[in-house]
């Protein structure tokens, strides 16, 4: 756009989105080779979508807000990344047998008069912003080349060597996972269908599609995945199989991955588990906790003893938070030492012990041996038996601080779990101190949240009453490409804190009932999974759909 600017100033004084003053001080304070415009907009005279709408409008061309499309992928796949790249143009619909294309700058005839003739085609034109056709590219097409080809040169570590015709594939996979890496998505599910072979990642919880390669490539695409590993036989494709990738990207990072195969009707599925070291680092803050919450909780982390458990389903967060814990207590003075299946996270002065049952390296056996190293503090990544739970127990009673994992609903049914795999009520009311139920909701991204209100069917949903929302920082996310249009950024945990006390012991060796005890947790303050997520929404953090749809089996 800068070579018609002036024409564009002229524009924007002419619709009154600025005036002349405005545009000589822009003029004046502009540097190097910063437009007027974009001074404008740094000073908040302006937006870009100020700016797109304005021009559109001169131009007569529709303007397109893209950040609340979804484009499919037969549309993308009308012009090629290259060609998007380019021109700076993304697909958005068909108008009869013409392309719709937007573009961020309708007074670049040299760019339409160029695209009719390479598309060969009808085609019309939108207008929208420059930072939303970016993200749009971004999104439906991938990172950039430069990045790719500068991570393909510093090389990935894994078996295998490399034929020079297999680059493209290479290339592929590279940016692939490099991608995914850019989104922050945990895992990458390549899944061969029947015409298609669909990617997709997990971004915060949620599974997003991704621009899929040609079917033709599947088999070569697992094959390079199973090379990368070095442990992965290309030749099986009959039996599941699982194995680790690491790749180093050029700015010296390094990806950590856990790669699973399964057999299935139309080839083999993969999924990756991209391991995020920077969440053994969180501190309590980081995973959720509010002030009161946050201070109970370092309360019990610096307990000298009893057995701390975190309860939910698969994939709510737990192990996170247990390297939190450990990462808040892991000082000199102490010997920490984990029995993890798998040691996923590799953690600065902890002994971690993985288990291995093929050699008879189960949990109980671990931590019969740990026990003898004369640790002040044993995390058991999962109790799932009854041998696993009373060897936890007893090195609870004898001066351990123990940290552990049980999947149940919330918090009081875990001690109806650990009575069920057979142990003794009275083991279970000595040794347990307190018992943390989770979820995972996600973050508000912080650039674009903005105020909103709640809906009469969410009020309901979370019951509350138009009382309650006095002082409320209701928010919602309106995307942006912070967060790839997305509205929400990063997750966070909603907790409800069962501590176990002398009248809680007594119910428990009386086996009274989770009703009794979940009656008895409320009376002495335990907040639930829900209320403690509407906390989060009136707070501004998160959302109402968020909060209830992980906490329906807690409606009031």
């Amino acid at each position: 756009m800068a070579a018609n600017e002036e024409y564009v100033l002229q524009i924007l004084t002419e619709s009154s989105l600025v005036t002349p003053k405005q545009l000589e001080q822009a003029r004046s304070e502009r540097t190097g080779e910063q437009t007027v415009v974009e001074v404008l907009i740094s000073q908040g005279l302006l937006t870009e979508e100020d700016v797109a709408r304005s021009l559109a409008s001169h131009a007569a061309m529709d303007f397109v807000d893209l950040g609340s499309m979804d484009l499919n992928e037969e549309l993308v796949s009308q012009i090629t990344r290259d060609v998007a790249r380019r021109f700076k143009v993304v697909p958005v619909g068909m108008n009869g047998g013409a392309l719709v294309l937007a573009v961020d700058d309708p007074l670049n005839f040299d760019t339409f008069d160029a695209l009719h003739h390479l598309l060969k085609r009808e085609t019309e034109f939108v207008c929208a912003t420059p930072n939303a056709i970016r993200s749009s590219i971004e999104r439906y097409y991938g990172a950039s080349d430069s990045v790719a080809d500068a991570l393909a040169a510093d090389g990935v570590l894994g078996g295998g060597e490399d034929q020079e015709g297999d680059a493209p594939i290479i290339k592929m996979v590279t940016m692939m996972l490099l991608e995914a890496y850019n989104l922050r998505a945990s895992d990458i599910h390549l899944e061969p269908l029947e015409k298609r072979f669909r990617i997709r990642f997990r971004i915060d919880g949620v599974l997003h599609e991704m621009n899929n390669p040609p079917k033709k490539l599947q088999s070569a695409i697992i094959s390079r995945l199973k090379i990368m590993s070095g442990t992965m036989s290309i030749a099986e494709k009959r039996l599941p199989q699982d194995g680790r990738i690491q790749v180093r990207m050029a700015q010296g990072k390094q990806i950590d991955l856990r790669v699973s195969t399964v057999p299935t009707s139309h080839g083999e599925s993969v999924v990756m588990r991209i391991l995020d070291k920077t969440s053994l680092s969180l501190g309590l803050p980081e995973l959720g906790f509010l002030s009161d919450d946050q201070e109970m909780f370092e309360h019990l982390l610096k307990l000298p003893d009893g057995i701390m458990l975190v309860t939910g389903p698969t994939g709510s967060g737990k192990t996170t938070t247990l390297y939190g814990c450990l990462n808040f207590i892991n000082r000199p003075d102490k010997k920490l030492i984990t029995v993890e299946d798998p040691v996923e996270y590799q953690m600065s002065g902890i002994n971690q012990v993985q288990v291995n049952t093929e050699i008879g390296m189960t949990f109980p056996a671990a931590l019969r041996s740990i026990l003898r190293q004369a640790p002040n503090i044993i995390m058991i990544g999962e109790i799932r038996d009854v041998e696993t739970a009373n060897i936890a127990i007893n090195a609870a009673l004898t001066g351990h601080l123990v940290f552990s994992t049980l999947h149940t609903n919330d918090a009081p049914s875990a001690v109806a779990r650990l009575v069920d795999i057979g142990v003794q009520p009275f083991l279970v009311s000595s040794a347990v101190r307190a018992i943390v139920a989770q979820r995972l909701v996600r973050k508000l991204c912080p650039k674009c949240k903005e105020p909103a209100e709640l809906s009469e069917a969410d009020m309901i949903s979370l019951g509350l009453d138009a009382s309650q929302l006095a002082g409320a920082n209701v928010m919602r996310g309106a995307g942006c490409s912070h967060c790839k249009n997305l509205g929400y950024k990063g997750r966070m945990g909603i907790f409800e804190i069962f501590t176990i006390d002398d009248e809680v012991r007594h119910m428990i060796n009386n086996k009274a009932s989770t009703v009794e005890l979940r009656k008895r947790a409320r009376e002495m303050g335990m907040r639930t999974l829900r209320e403690d997520g509407i906390r989060k929404v009136l707070s501004g953090m998160t959302t109402a759909e968020e909060v209830i749809s992980v906490s329906m089996g807690d409606a009031h």
